[in-house]
């Protein structure tokens, strides 16, 4: 069992295609002098893997670690912390750059604002921002979790006093469940996808994550490297992948790097859309079960599907396998590199890049040679999360799980 991939035979230059005014610098910036605004906030490491590199055939790749971001191991919190205070500010009449963490929390706004509800739907980590940041300002939140949702992620959201609970749906029906009861509650969704109707708190998430693109690119030219040349980077819906990718490429323009945008097989919506080749965001349906949990979506947010349609350079549907890969080469490094605990969904980028390097044939020869990966490369990826569901982690590290050879075999073990 190997990859699917799509090489962009479209891919356009920076500002050729779909508009990019919403991840300018200026806007990331704003985004990121909030989040300095949180006694919590400093930058999460870049990870220089220098014996992984050599060992792919590659020059230098860096790793960043968001399993230290404020606390909650994962990245997520970036979109949920900024939308919301987007939204706090908005309902002030001011701006996010004239309102701090601190203010917005405060008592005397807490009382012009009175009680607040933020209703979400997730698989865990997204859910875990919301309720955080929630609770960091003083409001409420409902979270909504996916069938299959690991109990710790549901624990870990309930520990931050949010309403939270496991249901009997996919993630894409879980996520129409939060914006149904939030109309008849007059909740607030605070949802990482867009659809029609429901746009700028998707657009504020984005530009929340691009927060770690601009560290990301700070952290690089302090060791002397203008930008890496390729990027790998998740899809679940796209809001991260088209966050950091519309940052990418109106802060690089035609020296933005190439971009691989990667996904679960079962839940490969960015994919689809390209496959389809209409221009089109197109949904899968059905269980979406993958190892991959955060990943899982079958939906694209609509406004990051038009930054990754017009320019990503690939897109890659990845077996489970690679993320259990991914996990197993990150937290058993080569002598002299750092050991990263990176979660299922937050390696598979690293699980995708070793089978590209190792493979003298097939598709992943082929999407190598097409993206021009080799010895002068400088590669970036995003381990957006740490160990978030211990049984995951370690049926991948510690007992082998979803290998190449015993994929199926797992999988009806599981059934």
């Amino acid at each position: 069992m190997s990859i699917d991939y799509i090489f962009n035979k479209n891919l356009k230059e920076p500002g050729e295609g779909a508009n990019l005014n919403i991840l300018t610098t200026e806007e990331a910036e704003k985004a990121r002098a909030y989040h300095k605004s949180f006694k919590e906030y400093e930058p999460t490491p870049l990870v220089s893997l220098p014996n992984l590199a050599e060992y792919l055939g590659i020059d230098k790749l860096f790793v960043k670690d968001e399993s230290s971001r404020f606390g909650l191991n994962a990245f997520k919190v970036l979109g949920a912390s900024y939308a919301i205070g987007r939204y706090l500010a908005e309902k002030l009449d001011k701006d996010i750059s004239d309102i701090s963490y601190e203010e917005l929390r405060s008592v005397t706004v807490r009382k012009q604002l009175g009680d607040i509800t933020f209703a979400t739907a997730t698989d865990g980590n997204h859910g875990r921002a919301v309720a955080w940041a929630a609770k960091q300002l003083k409001q409420k939140a409902v979270v909504y979790m996916p069938k299959g949702s690991d109990p710790v992620r549901l624990k870990n959201i309930q520990d931050l006093g949010a309403q939270a609970s496991i249901t009997d749906l996919n993630y894409d029906d879980a996520v129409r469940l939060a914006e149904k009861k939030a109309k008849e509650n007059n909740w607030v969704v605070v949802q990482d996808t867009a659809w029609a109707g429901y746009e700028a708190i998707p657009t504020w998430i984005m530009q929340g994550y691009a927060t770690l693109a601009v560290e990301a690119l700070e952290q690089l030219q302090k060791q002397g490297i203008a930008q890496p040349t390729h990027v790998f980077l998740q899809a679940g819906v796209g809001s991260f992948a088209g966050g950091v990718l519309g940052f990418f490429a109106s802060r690089l323009g035609k020296k933005m790097p190439k971009i691989t945008i990667v996904e679960p097989e079962k839940a490969n919506c960015i994919y689809k859309s390209a496959q389809i080749g209409d221009g089109k965001a197109h949904n899968v349906s059905g269980e979406l079960d993958t190892l991959m949990a955060g990943l899982a979506c079958g939906e694209p947010n609509t406004i990051s599907w038009e930054l990754l349609r017009d320019y990503a350079a690939a897109y890659a549907s990845c077996p489970d396998y690679l993320a259990a890969t991914g996990m197993r080469v990150l937290a058993t490094p080569l002598k002299g590199d750092d050991v990263l605990i990176s979660g299922e969904s937050g390696a598979v980028t690293t699980g995708l890049l070793h089978l590209l390097m190792e493979s003298t044939t097939g598709n992943p020869a082929r999407l190598r040679k097409q993206l021009g990966l080799g010895k002068t490369s400088v590669v970036l990826l995003i381990s957006t999360e740490g160990n978030t569901s211990p049984r995951a982690f370690r049926d991948a590290v510690w007992y082998g799980k979803y290998d190449y050879k015993n994929e199926s075999r797992d999988k009806k073990q599981e059934d």
